[in-house]
Protein backbone atom coordinates (compact mmCIF):
# COMPACT_ATOMS: atom_id res chain seq x y z
CA UNK A 1 0.00 0.00 0.00
CA UNK A 2 1.23 3.50 -0.85
CA UNK A 3 2.40 5.52 2.11
CA UNK A 4 1.32 9.14 1.58
CA UNK A 5 4.14 10.27 3.84
CA UNK A 6 6.81 8.68 1.64
CA UNK A 7 8.91 11.17 -0.31
CA UNK A 8 8.91 10.74 -4.08
CA UNK A 9 12.31 9.45 -5.15
CA UNK A 10 14.26 11.15 -7.94
CA UNK A 11 15.84 8.59 -10.27
CA UNK A 12 18.80 8.82 -12.65
CA UNK A 13 19.08 5.88 -15.05
CA UNK A 14 22.58 5.45 -16.44
CA UNK A 15 22.16 3.34 -19.55
CA UNK A 16 18.41 3.79 -19.95
CA UNK A 17 18.19 2.33 -23.47
CA UNK A 18 19.78 -1.01 -22.54
CA UNK A 19 17.97 -4.04 -21.17
CA UNK A 20 18.36 -3.08 -17.50
CA UNK A 21 17.43 0.54 -18.22
CA UNK A 22 14.29 -0.44 -20.11
CA UNK A 23 13.22 -2.78 -17.31
CA UNK A 24 13.91 -0.07 -14.72
CA UNK A 25 11.64 2.32 -16.58
CA UNK A 26 8.94 -0.36 -16.70
CA UNK A 27 9.03 -0.63 -12.91
CA UNK A 28 8.92 3.18 -12.63
CA UNK A 29 6.00 3.26 -15.06
CA UNK A 30 4.03 1.08 -12.65
CA UNK A 31 4.72 3.40 -9.69
CA UNK A 32 4.50 7.04 -10.86
CA UNK A 33 3.48 8.08 -7.34
CA UNK A 34 6.79 6.80 -5.93
CA UNK A 35 9.40 7.68 -8.55
CA UNK A 36 10.26 10.69 -10.67
CA UNK A 37 12.74 10.36 -13.53
CA UNK A 38 15.33 13.13 -13.28
CA UNK A 39 17.87 11.99 -15.88
CA UNK A 40 18.22 9.38 -18.60
CA UNK A 41 21.47 8.53 -20.36
CA UNK A 42 22.67 6.48 -23.32
CA UNK A 43 25.69 6.19 -25.56
CA UNK A 44 24.25 7.02 -28.98
CA UNK A 45 20.73 5.55 -29.21
CA UNK A 46 19.07 8.94 -29.76
CA UNK A 47 15.79 7.64 -31.21
CA UNK A 48 15.15 5.28 -28.30
CA UNK A 49 16.13 7.94 -25.79
CA UNK A 50 13.81 10.39 -27.55
CA UNK A 51 10.85 8.05 -27.03
CA UNK A 52 11.78 7.67 -23.35
CA UNK A 53 11.97 11.44 -22.94
CA UNK A 54 8.53 11.83 -24.47
CA UNK A 55 7.06 9.42 -21.93
CA UNK A 56 9.01 10.23 -18.77
CA UNK A 57 9.84 13.94 -19.30
CA UNK A 58 13.21 13.90 -17.50
CA UNK A 59 14.97 17.11 -16.52
CA UNK A 60 18.13 15.93 -18.33
CA UNK A 61 18.99 13.54 -21.14
CA UNK A 62 22.61 12.61 -21.82
CA UNK A 63 24.09 11.09 -24.95
CA UNK A 64 27.83 10.43 -24.88
CA UNK A 65 28.03 10.78 -28.66
CA UNK A 66 27.91 14.48 -29.60
CA UNK A 67 26.20 13.97 -32.97
CA UNK A 68 23.53 11.81 -31.38
CA UNK A 69 23.00 14.45 -28.70
CA UNK A 70 22.45 17.11 -31.35
CA UNK A 71 19.90 14.91 -33.14
CA UNK A 72 18.06 14.34 -29.86
CA UNK A 73 18.00 18.05 -29.06
CA UNK A 74 16.47 18.85 -32.44
CA UNK A 75 13.80 16.17 -32.03
CA UNK A 76 12.88 17.33 -28.53
CA UNK A 77 12.69 20.95 -29.65
CA UNK A 78 10.26 20.02 -32.42
CA UNK A 79 8.21 17.94 -29.96
CA UNK A 80 8.10 20.81 -27.46
CA UNK A 81 9.78 18.79 -24.70
CA UNK A 82 11.80 20.85 -22.22
CA UNK A 83 14.36 18.17 -21.36
CA UNK A 84 17.89 19.62 -21.36
CA UNK A 85 20.23 17.60 -23.56
CA UNK A 86 23.84 17.11 -22.46
CA UNK A 87 26.68 15.31 -24.22
CA UNK A 88 30.04 13.75 -23.40
CA UNK A 89 31.19 11.31 -20.74
CA UNK A 90 31.63 14.06 -18.15
CA UNK A 91 27.88 14.71 -18.28
CA UNK A 92 27.29 11.21 -16.89
CA UNK A 93 29.08 12.21 -13.70
CA UNK A 94 27.07 15.42 -13.54
CA UNK A 95 23.61 13.83 -13.70
CA UNK A 96 24.63 11.02 -11.32
CA UNK A 97 25.47 13.70 -8.74
CA UNK A 98 22.44 15.99 -9.08
CA UNK A 99 21.01 17.20 -5.79
CA UNK A 100 17.46 16.10 -6.65
CA UNK A 101 18.57 12.57 -7.59
CA UNK A 102 18.04 10.07 -4.77
CA UNK A 103 18.76 6.84 -6.62
CA UNK A 104 21.14 6.06 -9.48
CA UNK A 105 20.58 2.97 -11.59
CA UNK A 106 24.14 2.12 -12.68
CA UNK A 107 23.39 0.09 -15.80
CA UNK A 108 26.10 1.19 -18.23
CA UNK A 109 27.82 -1.93 -19.54
CA UNK A 110 31.57 -2.31 -19.11
CA UNK A 111 34.33 -0.07 -17.82
CA UNK A 112 32.46 3.02 -19.05
CA UNK A 113 30.20 2.71 -16.02
CA UNK A 114 32.99 3.08 -13.45
CA UNK A 115 33.41 6.86 -13.23
CA UNK A 116 29.71 7.82 -13.04
CA UNK A 117 29.19 5.11 -10.42
CA UNK A 118 32.01 6.61 -8.36
CA UNK A 119 30.45 10.05 -8.85
CA UNK A 120 27.15 8.74 -7.48
CA UNK A 121 28.96 7.26 -4.47
CA UNK A 122 30.73 10.54 -3.75
CA UNK A 123 27.39 12.33 -3.93
CA UNK A 124 25.96 9.99 -1.29
CA UNK A 125 23.31 8.41 -3.52
CA UNK A 126 21.56 5.06 -3.32
CA UNK A 127 23.34 3.16 -6.08
CA UNK A 128 21.43 0.36 -7.75
CA UNK A 129 24.41 -1.53 -9.10
CA UNK A 130 23.87 -3.44 -12.33
CA UNK A 131 27.35 -2.62 -13.65
CA UNK A 132 29.57 -5.36 -12.23
CA UNK A 133 32.71 -3.97 -13.89
CA UNK A 134 32.86 -1.06 -11.44
CA UNK A 135 33.60 -3.50 -8.62
CA UNK A 136 35.73 -5.81 -10.76
CA UNK A 137 38.01 -2.93 -11.75
CA UNK A 138 38.14 -0.98 -8.50
CA UNK A 139 36.26 -2.80 -5.77
CA UNK A 140 38.37 -1.49 -2.91
CA UNK A 141 38.11 2.12 -4.05
CA UNK A 142 34.36 2.00 -4.74
CA UNK A 143 33.49 0.31 -1.44
CA UNK A 144 35.61 2.83 0.50
CA UNK A 145 33.94 5.76 -1.29
CA UNK A 146 30.50 4.33 -0.52
CA UNK A 147 31.42 4.15 3.16
CA UNK A 148 33.19 7.52 3.23
CA UNK A 149 30.31 9.46 1.67
CA UNK A 150 27.55 7.43 3.37
CA UNK A 151 26.16 6.26 0.05
CA UNK A 152 24.11 3.09 -0.24
CA UNK A 153 25.06 0.25 -2.58
CA UNK A 154 22.37 -2.28 -3.46
CA UNK A 155 23.02 -5.08 -5.99
CA UNK A 156 20.74 -5.44 -9.00
CA UNK A 157 22.38 -8.42 -10.72
CA UNK A 158 19.84 -11.19 -10.16
CA UNK A 159 22.40 -13.40 -8.38
CA UNK A 160 23.81 -10.73 -6.07
CA UNK A 161 20.36 -9.39 -5.31
CA UNK A 162 19.32 -12.94 -4.41
CA UNK A 163 22.34 -13.30 -2.11
CA UNK A 164 21.50 -9.95 -0.51
CA UNK A 165 17.96 -11.15 0.14
CA UNK A 166 19.25 -14.33 1.78
CA UNK A 167 21.88 -12.62 3.93
CA UNK A 168 21.34 -11.88 7.64
CA UNK A 169 21.38 -8.36 8.98
CA UNK A 170 24.80 -6.80 9.60
CA UNK A 171 26.60 -9.23 7.28
CA UNK A 172 29.08 -6.44 6.58
CA UNK A 173 30.60 -7.12 10.02
CA UNK A 174 31.95 -10.41 8.69
CA UNK A 175 30.23 -13.48 7.27
CA UNK A 176 31.64 -15.89 9.84
CA UNK A 177 30.40 -13.67 12.65
CA UNK A 178 26.81 -13.93 11.36
CA UNK A 179 26.93 -17.66 10.71
CA UNK A 180 27.45 -17.70 6.93
CA UNK A 181 29.85 -20.35 5.66
CA UNK A 182 29.29 -20.34 1.90
CA UNK A 183 27.69 -18.41 -0.94
CA UNK A 184 26.30 -20.52 -3.77
CA UNK A 185 26.27 -18.42 -6.93
CA UNK A 186 24.00 -19.97 -9.54
CA UNK A 187 24.65 -19.91 -13.28
CA UNK A 188 22.53 -21.07 -16.18
CA UNK A 189 25.57 -22.32 -18.08
CA UNK A 190 24.50 -20.34 -21.14
CA UNK A 191 23.63 -21.81 -24.55
CA UNK A 192 26.66 -24.14 -24.78
CA UNK A 193 26.42 -25.97 -21.46
CA UNK A 194 26.02 -29.35 -23.18
CA UNK A 195 27.46 -28.64 -26.62
CA UNK A 196 30.51 -30.67 -27.62
CA UNK A 197 33.67 -28.77 -26.65
CA UNK A 198 35.24 -29.75 -29.98
CA UNK A 199 32.63 -27.69 -31.85
CA UNK A 200 32.88 -24.47 -29.80
CA UNK A 201 35.39 -23.02 -32.27
CA UNK A 202 32.52 -22.87 -34.79
CA UNK A 203 30.18 -20.84 -32.57
CA UNK A 204 28.73 -17.78 -34.30
CA UNK A 205 27.81 -14.47 -32.62
CA UNK A 206 24.15 -15.22 -33.33
CA UNK A 207 24.40 -18.50 -31.41
CA UNK A 208 26.31 -16.94 -28.53
CA UNK A 209 23.80 -14.15 -27.89
CA UNK A 210 20.81 -16.52 -27.90
CA UNK A 211 20.56 -17.04 -24.14
CA UNK A 212 18.09 -19.79 -23.21
CA UNK A 213 16.53 -18.02 -20.22
CA UNK A 214 17.38 -14.31 -19.95
CA UNK A 215 16.92 -11.32 -22.25
CA UNK A 216 20.24 -9.47 -22.13
CA UNK A 217 22.47 -7.26 -24.24
CA UNK A 218 24.99 -8.76 -26.66
CA UNK A 219 28.09 -8.32 -24.54
CA UNK A 220 26.56 -9.82 -21.41
CA UNK A 221 25.05 -12.67 -23.45
CA UNK A 222 28.49 -13.61 -24.81
CA UNK A 223 29.91 -13.36 -21.28
CA UNK A 224 27.22 -15.79 -20.17
CA UNK A 225 28.17 -18.17 -22.97
CA UNK A 226 31.86 -18.14 -21.91
CA UNK A 227 30.93 -18.01 -18.20
CA UNK A 228 33.07 -14.89 -17.83
CA UNK A 229 29.89 -13.24 -16.63
CA UNK A 230 29.90 -15.63 -13.68
CA UNK A 231 33.60 -15.07 -13.13
CA UNK A 232 33.02 -11.33 -12.90
CA UNK A 233 30.13 -12.00 -10.52
CA UNK A 234 32.40 -14.06 -8.25
CA UNK A 235 34.74 -11.06 -8.04
CA UNK A 236 31.82 -8.71 -7.47
CA UNK A 237 30.40 -10.94 -4.71
CA UNK A 238 33.69 -10.89 -2.84
CA UNK A 239 33.51 -7.10 -2.62
CA UNK A 240 29.78 -6.79 -1.98
CA UNK A 241 29.69 -9.35 0.82
CA UNK A 242 33.25 -9.13 2.15
CA UNK A 243 33.82 -12.77 1.22
CA UNK A 244 36.92 -14.78 0.43
CA UNK A 245 37.01 -16.49 -3.00
CA UNK A 246 36.98 -19.89 -1.27
CA UNK A 247 33.58 -19.05 0.24
CA UNK A 248 31.93 -18.65 -3.18
CA UNK A 249 30.88 -21.75 -5.09
CA UNK A 250 29.45 -21.55 -8.60
CA UNK A 251 26.54 -23.91 -9.21
CA UNK A 252 25.15 -24.65 -12.67
CA UNK A 253 21.37 -24.41 -12.56
CA UNK A 254 20.09 -24.33 -16.13
CA UNK A 255 16.49 -23.55 -15.18
CA UNK A 256 17.39 -20.13 -13.69
CA UNK A 257 14.71 -20.50 -11.02
CA UNK A 258 16.96 -20.29 -7.96
CA UNK A 259 18.97 -17.12 -8.42
CA UNK A 260 21.50 -17.85 -5.67
CA UNK A 261 21.78 -19.35 -2.18
CA UNK A 262 23.45 -18.73 1.16
CA UNK A 263 24.64 -21.60 3.36
CA UNK A 264 24.75 -21.20 7.15
CA UNK A 265 26.80 -22.92 9.82
CA UNK A 266 23.69 -24.47 11.39
CA UNK A 267 23.00 -26.45 8.22
CA UNK A 268 20.39 -24.06 6.80
CA UNK A 269 20.46 -23.20 3.10
CA UNK A 270 18.44 -20.14 2.09
CA UNK A 271 17.53 -19.63 -1.56
CA UNK A 272 15.83 -16.83 -3.46
CA UNK A 273 13.58 -18.13 -6.23
CA UNK A 274 11.53 -16.54 -8.98
CA UNK A 275 10.91 -16.37 -12.68
CA UNK A 276 13.95 -15.16 -14.68
CA UNK A 277 12.94 -11.52 -15.09
CA UNK A 278 15.21 -8.60 -14.17
CA UNK A 279 12.29 -6.50 -12.97
CA UNK A 280 12.22 -8.51 -9.73
CA UNK A 281 15.71 -7.52 -8.48
CA UNK A 282 15.27 -4.00 -9.89
CA UNK A 283 12.04 -3.44 -7.96
CA UNK A 284 13.56 -4.98 -4.84
CA UNK A 285 16.55 -2.64 -4.89
CA UNK A 286 14.51 0.44 -5.75
CA UNK A 287 11.98 -0.05 -2.94
CA UNK A 288 14.17 -1.76 -0.31
CA UNK A 289 13.40 -2.43 2.49
CA UNK A 290 9.84 -2.40 1.17
CA UNK A 291 8.35 -4.67 -1.51
CA UNK A 292 6.45 -3.36 -4.51
CA UNK A 293 4.84 -5.03 -7.55
CA UNK A 294 7.36 -5.45 -10.36
CA UNK A 295 5.11 -6.76 -13.13
CA UNK A 296 6.66 -10.24 -12.91
CA UNK A 297 4.38 -13.26 -12.77
CA UNK A 298 4.65 -15.29 -9.55
CA UNK A 299 6.60 -18.52 -9.81
CA UNK A 300 4.46 -21.65 -10.24
CA UNK A 301 6.42 -24.30 -8.35
CA UNK A 302 4.12 -27.07 -9.61
CA UNK A 303 5.02 -26.15 -13.16
CA UNK A 304 8.72 -26.21 -12.26
CA UNK A 305 8.23 -29.60 -10.56
CA UNK A 306 11.96 -30.27 -9.94
CA UNK A 307 15.22 -28.39 -9.71
CA UNK A 308 18.53 -29.51 -11.23
CA UNK A 309 22.12 -28.61 -10.32
CA UNK A 310 25.60 -29.57 -11.48
CA UNK A 311 29.21 -28.53 -10.99
CA UNK A 312 30.83 -26.29 -13.65
CA UNK A 313 33.45 -27.81 -15.97
CA UNK A 314 36.49 -25.50 -15.94
CA UNK A 315 37.76 -27.10 -19.16
CA UNK A 316 34.56 -26.04 -20.90
CA UNK A 317 34.57 -22.65 -19.18
CA UNK A 318 38.23 -21.49 -18.84
CA UNK A 319 37.09 -17.88 -18.28
CA UNK A 320 35.55 -18.88 -14.97
CA UNK A 321 38.82 -20.48 -13.86
CA UNK A 322 40.75 -17.34 -14.83
CA UNK A 323 38.45 -15.17 -12.72
CA UNK A 324 39.26 -17.21 -9.62
CA UNK A 325 42.96 -17.03 -10.49
CA UNK A 326 43.05 -13.22 -10.77
CA UNK A 327 41.07 -12.88 -7.55
CA UNK A 328 43.78 -14.75 -5.72
CA UNK A 329 46.49 -12.76 -7.52
CA UNK A 330 44.95 -9.41 -6.55
CA UNK A 331 46.08 -5.92 -7.54
CA UNK A 332 45.31 -4.81 -11.09
CA UNK A 333 44.83 -8.40 -12.29
CA UNK A 334 41.03 -8.11 -12.18
CA UNK A 335 41.15 -4.82 -14.11
CA UNK A 336 43.30 -6.44 -16.80
CA UNK A 337 40.98 -9.44 -16.97
CA UNK A 338 37.95 -7.22 -17.46
CA UNK A 339 39.56 -5.01 -20.13
CA UNK A 340 40.90 -7.97 -22.10
CA UNK A 341 37.50 -9.62 -22.00
CA UNK A 342 35.74 -6.51 -23.32
CA UNK A 343 38.17 -6.29 -26.25
CA UNK A 344 37.94 -10.01 -27.02
CA UNK A 345 34.14 -10.11 -26.88
CA UNK A 346 33.88 -7.05 -29.12
CA UNK A 347 36.24 -8.69 -31.64
CA UNK A 348 34.17 -11.88 -31.57
CA UNK A 349 30.91 -9.98 -32.11
CA UNK A 350 32.56 -8.20 -35.06
CA UNK A 351 33.65 -11.58 -36.49
CA UNK A 352 37.36 -10.83 -36.06
CA UNK A 353 37.91 -13.64 -33.60
CA UNK A 354 36.67 -17.18 -33.00
CA UNK A 355 34.66 -17.94 -29.86
CA UNK A 356 37.39 -20.17 -28.42
CA UNK A 357 39.97 -17.42 -28.85
CA UNK A 358 38.15 -15.16 -26.36
CA UNK A 359 39.79 -16.85 -23.34
CA UNK A 360 43.10 -17.04 -25.22
CA UNK A 361 43.17 -13.25 -25.67
CA UNK A 362 42.49 -12.80 -21.96
CA UNK A 363 45.15 -15.31 -20.97
CA UNK A 364 47.78 -13.78 -23.29
CA UNK A 365 47.02 -10.29 -21.98
CA UNK A 366 47.29 -11.40 -18.36
CA UNK A 367 50.63 -13.04 -19.13
CA UNK A 368 51.96 -9.95 -20.91
CA UNK A 369 51.21 -7.22 -18.38
CA UNK A 370 52.86 -6.82 -14.97
CA UNK A 371 50.31 -6.52 -12.16
CA UNK A 372 50.67 -3.85 -9.48
CA UNK A 373 48.73 -2.75 -6.42
CA UNK A 374 45.34 -1.27 -7.32
CA UNK A 375 45.54 1.44 -4.68
CA UNK A 376 44.40 4.48 -6.67
CA UNK A 377 42.10 5.30 -9.56
CA UNK A 378 44.87 6.51 -11.88
CA UNK A 379 46.71 3.19 -11.58
CA UNK A 380 43.49 1.30 -12.34
CA UNK A 381 42.68 3.43 -15.40
CA UNK A 382 46.26 3.03 -16.67
CA UNK A 383 46.04 -0.74 -16.26
CA UNK A 384 42.72 -0.73 -18.10
CA UNK A 385 44.16 1.30 -20.98
CA UNK A 386 47.30 -0.83 -21.28
CA UNK A 387 45.29 -4.05 -21.19
CA UNK A 388 43.02 -2.85 -23.99
CA UNK A 389 45.97 -2.02 -26.23
CA UNK A 390 47.73 -5.32 -25.52
CA UNK A 391 44.48 -7.20 -26.15
CA UNK A 392 43.99 -5.43 -29.48
CA UNK A 393 47.52 -6.48 -30.48
CA UNK A 394 46.77 -10.09 -29.60
CA UNK A 395 43.48 -9.94 -31.54
CA UNK A 396 45.45 -9.00 -34.67
CA UNK A 397 47.71 -12.01 -34.15
CA UNK A 398 44.97 -14.51 -33.39
CA UNK A 399 42.10 -13.30 -35.56
CA UNK A 400 40.37 -16.05 -37.53
CA UNK A 401 42.65 -18.69 -36.03
CA UNK A 402 41.24 -21.56 -33.99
Amino acid sequence: MWDSNLTVQGICVLGSTGTIGVNTLDVIRRHPERYNVIALTANQADEKLFQQCIEFDPQYAVLVNNDAAQRLKEKLDVAGVNTEVLSGVESLDRVASLENVDQVMAAIVGAAGLLPTLAAARAGKRILLANKEALVMSGDILMKEVERYKAELLPVDSEHNAIFQCMPRHFEKGLEKVGVNKILLTASGGPFRTRSIDTLCDVTPEEAVAHPNWVMGQKISVDSATMMNKGLEVIEACWLFNAQPSMIQVVLHSQSIIHSMVSYTDGSLLAQMGNPDMRTPIAHAMAWPERIPSGVEPLDIFEVAKLEFEKPDFKRFPCLAMAYDVLNEGGTATTILNAANEIAVDAFLNRQLSFTNIPRIIEKTLETITKVEADNLQTILQADSEARQVSLDWVKQLEFRQ
